[in-house]
């Protein structure tokens, strides 16, 4: 298997290139290759998917994982941030697609799959950056339209043309996971403070990252092998849990936020102070449910 990896962060992206290689089954035959782009620019993306396939190349699992976490508030937060926050976390996986999926419809290839990287963040909508919530929230409604079409054309094909490539679509939806995503939002925002020096950035002063794990979040390793399991039971929505979030909690909470607009509460009314206690009994109820034998 060939792997093609693309970030804008060079040194990382070269680091993933190493611990990629140095699994590789044998880097004689296997292509691992690591390419800086801007996910945010659809032309960085259209010339990464001509490499890819050039040559008689193929991509049968296209992943968009890129992200970052910055923004904030509804009013206060600049339209720079906003669009840059937009830029990478919705328009990047939506870049991806729009790069990639032709040449995978064109392959010839059997099966494709797509998957995307949401956030729990863009269902349940927890209020302190709706920056990152909105543009998470778009990525959903993006892969949902994405899988629907193509169920669509493997219906089609089913009764048509049994050559035609079978793409799928996934959403996988992590946790909390220790990754680099706050370590750089933080380490952007001192540069920024700092007309772009950074010096009194401190690593260690970040509440998580991969070399400073917390104990309720889960390792990325995790999520990849949570991501494989379940996609191996056909499941597109591929919601995480961690060590302090179980499944059953997280349906919970996505059910409340649902019901915010069928039973008429206020928006996020999980954090208003009229309905903390009904959300708590009707969590407690509903466990108490999923204990009963």
């Amino acid at each position: 298997m060939n792997v093609w990896m693309a970030d804008i962060d060079g040194d990382e992206l070269e680091l993933a290139k190493q611990l990629v290689a140095s699994g590789a089954a044998d880097n004689k035959i296997q292509k691992i290759e690591a390419v800086v782009v801007d996910v945010s620019k659809l032309e960085e993306m259209e010339a990464l998917a001509k490499k890819v396939f050039a040559d008689g190349g193929q991509c049968h699992f296209l992943m968009n994982n890129a992200g970052i976490g910055a923004g904030g508030g509804a009013v206060e937060t600049p339209m720079d941030t906003v669009h840059r926050v937009m830029g990478v976390n919705t328009y990047g996986p939506i870049h991806g697609c729009l790069a990639f999926v032709p040449h995978m419809k064109a392959s010839g290839e059997k099966v494709g799959l797509v998957v995307n990287t949401g956030s729990k963040q863009g269902i349940t909508m927890p209020p302190g950056n709706v920056t990152y919530n909105m543009s998470k929230a778009a990525l959903k409604c993006y892969t949902e339209g994405l899988e629907h079409e193509f169920g669509v054309a493997r219906r089609s094909a089913d009764s048509s043309d049994s050559d035609a490539t079978q793409l799928y679509a996934a959403l996988l939806v992590p946790g909390w996971v220790n990754t680099s995503i706050l370590l750089k939002a933080q380490r952007e925002k001192a540069l920024v403070m700092e007309g772009n020096k950074g010096d009194t950035f401190d690593p260690s002063n970040v509440f998580f990252h991969e070399d400073k794990p917390a104990s309720g979040a889960w390792m990325p390793s995790q999520v990849v092998d949570f991501l494989f399991q379940e996609l191996s039971q056909g499941r597109f929505y591929i919601i995480c849990p961690d060590n302090d979030v179980s499944r059953e909690t997280d349906k919970l909470r996505m059910t409340w936020t649902m019901q915010d607009i069928t039973q008429d509460r206020p928006p996020l009314s999980r954090w208003h102070p009229d309905y903390k206690q009904p959300f708590a009994d009707y969590a407690a109820a509903a466990n108490t449910k999923n204990e009963t034998p």
